[in-house]
């Protein structure tokens, strides 16, 4: 997925280099290629994300015990 963005981000920075003011080649890198990119990696990335977020909370529901201590109470 990330050859994808790189190689996207790479092409929008060759466009933006052809463009005759500097400012049009900021415009075109940032609107054609670094938005769009940011959008798509946020969107792409969700999934991944909700499953870190619940190992997350699984691993603060589960019981803390001491280390290596027996407890009496059993």
């Amino acid at each position: 997925m990330y050859i994808i963005a790189i190689a996207w981000l790479y092409v929008t920075l060759l466009m933006a280099l052809t463009e005759s003011s500097w400012v049009a080649g900021v415009a075109t890198f940032v609107f054609y290629g670094l938005l769009p990119m940011s959008i798509l990696l946020y969107l792409l990335g969700t999934p991944q994300r909700r499953r870190n977020r619940q190992r997350r909370e699984a691993a603060n529901t589960l019981p803390q015990h001491s280390a290596g201590r027996i407890d009496p109470d059993q």
